[in-house]
């Protein structure tokens, strides 16, 4: 048995009890009379005191930040340790000696560049900001899916290997299937939309890829989608619950993450539901009063949607009825005004985190819509034949995770939110 208990669950009740604790060598302070280390686990940071003329002494000199090791000790009590407890070794098991002096200070002390941290990752996710980082991102996840869950959703699972572009586009990574060629999926949204026309509400929290050109903090060449679709509804539906997603996603993580946000020094935004919309022809004006040349048809990128943030002054905000032409080819026309789409981004001050609509369900309207585009309707028959056979109505939206985690925690770099990041940069580690 390498533990008996985690170091967050030591405190005065088991005082003169013996316990055996396992973890990192997060730091040592050797006094002459008594050698102190913080020993830490997923749990926290506890205080192990090992005395002069204790057997494990020697051991305990030879020590590496970073070891892992197992250790038995008795619990005493001691106000100024760290939970009020510490540990007083009786023996220590050395798992695996760290190399020293470490490539990263895991205690923060010295900083470390992105390009450091990322090329040494494993000993960053051992940071304390790091690992509040992984515990909030597994709370919103859990969020997400509860709600989905108390709403009559079903989880699914839809294929990464795919015959063609989901979107037309041209960021795709080509591989070699059997001799063909086809692509890693840049989005579930042809195979969730099938899905919504058989099981009428699916989501997914899958990984997607985008051959992206863009280096910048907020783009990612694989990345976590969290995908919704829903039958029997517009996209006003799809907009309330997304609502009550990121309400109680942010009320979840502010519940069981109140250490992890502390950590951080972060303090999340209120959620005020209904969250606020702007069209985006409004805010085409609004942009352009502030001296922006910008025009109906253009793209609100993130240098625009600052100045926007700088202007509205809210936190959370859809921009809504974007330019249909600007959208997807299964994007849904506005009846009242056909240059529009009803579609919508959800914005966090003046990043993109979420994006929607209503979804064409009549075949004639998407092979038309494909046209428009440049697309060929027969590259896409095997979405298509499916909408001969009673399609419903239908709306959706996708999330991307690391965007939402920047939300969650107050971080600048979505780099810095994924584990393991891949971008044009970077395949390893």
């Amino acid at each position: 048995m390498y533990r008996t208990h985690f170091i967050s669950e030591l405190d005065s009740n088991l005082n003169g009890k013996e316990v055996r604790v396992a973890g990192w060598i997060h730091t040592i302070r050797n006094l002459g009379g008594k050698i102190f280390i913080l020993l830490r686990d997923k749990s926290g940071i506890g205080q192990i005191v090992v005395e002069k003329n204790s057997k494990v002494y020697e051991i305990a000199k030879d020590l590496t930040l970073e070891s892992a090791v197992s250790i038995l000790g008795v619990v005493k009590s001691d106000q100024r340790a760290p939970n009020g407890v510490e540990v007083h070794a009786k023996e220590i098991e050395v798992l695996s000696f760290a190399k020293s002096p470490l490539p990263l200070d895991v205690t923060g002390k010295v900083k470390a560049d992105i390009d450091t941290r990322l090329r040494e990752r494993l000993l960053d996710l051992r940071r304390l900001e790091m690992q509040a980082v992984l515990k909030i991102q597994s709370v919103a996840v859990k969020s997400f899916r509860n709600t989905l869950y108390k709403n009559g959703f079903i989880e699914v699972f839809t294929p990464k290997i795919i015959a063609s572009a989901t979107e037309g586009g041209a960021q795709l990574f080509p591989v070699v299937y059997f001799g063909k060629e086809a692509f890693l999926a840049q989005s579930p949204q042809l195979y969730k939309e099938l899905l919504a026309g058989a099981a009428e509400r699916v989501f997914e929290i899958a990984p997607a890829w985008r051959a992206e050109e863009s280096d910048t903090p907020y783009h990612l060449s694989e990345f976590i989608s969290m995908d919704v679709e829903m039958a029997f509804v517009d996209y006003n539906d799809v907009m309330k619950l997304i609502e009550e997603i990121i309400y109680n996603m942010v009320n979840d993580v502010k519940r069981e993450c109140s250490n992890e946000l502390k950590i951080l020094n972060y303090t999340l935004p209120d959620v005020k539901i209904p969250i606020n919309k702007i069209t985006y022809s409004d805010a085409i004006e609004i942009l352009k009063s502030k001296g922006l040349n910008i025009k109906f048809g253009d793209d609100i990128g993130t240098p625009e949607l600052r100045v926007l943030y700088n202007e509205i002054k809210e936190d959370l905000y859809f921009i809504i009825d974007w330019p249909w032409l600007s959208r997807p080819f299964y994007t849904k026309q506005k009846k009242d005004s056909p240059q529009l789409s009803e579609s919508f981004d959800l914005i966090f001050r003046w990043l993109e985190i979420a994006s929607g609509s209503s979804r064409n369900n009549v075949r004639e309207v998407l092979e038309n819509s494909l046209k428009v585009r440049g697309l060929n309707p027969e590259s896409f028959e095997f979405f298509l034949k499916w909408f001969d056979y009673g399609m419903p109505p239908h709306a959706g939206f996708g999330m991307g995770l690391a965007r939402l985690m920047l939300m969650l925690t107050g971080l600048q770099s979505v780099k810095e939110v994924v584990p393991f990041p891949r971008d044009k940069k970077r395949l390893v580690p």
